[in-house]
């Protein structure tokens, strides 16, 4: 899911960064403007690799600048899981995922026959993802993985929330798929059901 931004207002206490995209989100044009930085690929890496390593550079780009743009700004050193929930928050504002409220007629339902006044959020799949990057990516540029404010309790617990809630509201489940367990193999390399491989 794409995290577009547009010509939105900014949140209340930060400026919205503006050429960086995270995972699709950029922001409106204007005087503070952040270049992305492309990582270039080397040959032995694969492009699935190279992909993710390029969004993680912007995300991590787009969320150094909103620290510049916080009122007052923040060093990264004094960011904490409740900075990580303030721009989780910000990034709302760019969602295009429905995502009904209690009161709403087709909350819970997958596929709404009609347009609503609910509001676009950020998917939850988007957010995990790119907490994911960020986490990593706040280690690789020297953080302490026991200060990491990405992996805060808090932040672990704002996704859950919001997994499950999002999950009632579309009416979708997040839940992962069991995988079927391996067939057993025998001594010849032949796979063997599970009533072979019991003894009589």
């Amino acid at each position: 899911m794409d995290l577009v931004s547009e010509s939105s207002p900014p949140a209340s206490n930060a400026k919205a960064p503006t050429t960086t995209t995270v995972n699709g989100v950029g922001g409106g044009g204007g005087s503070n403007s952040v270049v992305a930085v492309s990582a270039s690929s080397s040959s032995s890496s694969s492009p699935s690799s190279s992909r993710y390593e390029n969004q993680k550079r912007r995300d991590w780009n787009t969320f150094c600048q909103y620290l510049r743009n916080h009122r007052p700004p923040l060093s990264l050193n004094l960011c904490s899981g409740a900075h990580v929930l303030e721009f989780l928050h910000y990034l709302d504002q760019f969602g295009k995922t429905k995502v009904h409220n209690h009161n709403c007629p087709f909350f819970g339902l997958p596929n709404p026959p009609a347009p609503c006044p609910c509001p676009l959020r950020q998917a939850w799949g988007s957010l995990d993802a790119l907490i994911g990057r960020l986490r990593a990516a706040y280690e690789e540029n020297g953080g302490r993985p026991e200060s990491n404010p990405f992996g805060a309790r808090a932040v672990r617990i704002y996704l859950r929330d919001v997994r499950d809630f999002q999950a009632k509201a579309r009416g979708v489940s997040y839940e992962k798929k069991r995988k079927r367990p391996k067939p057993k193999v025998n001594n010849n390399g032949c796979a063997m059901s599970a009533a072979a491989t019991t003894t009589t």
